[in-house]
């Protein structure tokens, strides 16, 4: 069950059909948790921004401000602006929950004998398998920013980022490692 999510576009005058715009408001939106895609219905007089985080449920007596979920959305189905929010709401999630990904840097397992789980995040290889098993091997990561310094790895989050936008777009891949399929 997702708890927050970030807004990808606001559409205020609904999706357009082949008889014109639906005229329902609506918000394209990522969930933090379990990153899945939602078509969300805000309340009357809601202001919506790409890049906004808010709350889905109810807490402490603060009305959120969406009316109810629509439905999931498939990558397929966001619009232009959605695709290219995307990216940044990800970055945003992921430092927020760095313990999470960190986790998978740290105990990502190999498969077998010649393929490790670290090999499916978009740039690592061998190589830079090798050395990231090497290096938590010494001593867990702690941070993203100490996988860079230890690794000379540019933007681990982003690595990670990829692998996101990998499995919410379809990849035909059976390995799910942060999306649900």
């Amino acid at each position: 069950m997702e708890s927050y999510a970030y807004i990808l576009d606001y559409l205020p005058n609904g999706r357009q059909t082949e008889h014109g715009f639906h005229r329902e408001p609506l918000a394209l939106a990522i969930g933090e948790a379990e990153l899945k895609l939602f078509e969300l219905v805000p309340r009357p007089g809601a202001r919506l921004a790409p890049g906004d985080r808010i709350p889905l449920l109810p807490a402490a007596g603060v009305v959120p401000p969406i009316d109810h979920v629509r439905r999931r959305l498939a990558y397929d189905e966001l619009t232009v602006s959605a695709r290219t929010e995307l990216t940044t709401a990800l970055e945003a999630i992921v430092r927020a929950n760095a313990p999470r990904y960190l986790r998978f840097f740290n105990e990502a397992p190999a498969v077998s004998r010649r393929f490790h789980l670290l090999e499916l995040l978009p740039g690592i290889g061998k190589k830079t398998m090798q050395q990231i098993v090497d290096e938590r091997r010494r001593a867990p990561f702690q941070s993203f920013a100490e996988i860079e310094t230890r690794l000379h790895l540019k933007n681990p989050e982003r690595l990670v980022v990829g692998r996101i936008e990998q499995e919410l777009s379809g990849i035909d891949d059976k390995y799910r490692l942060f999306v649900a399929p």
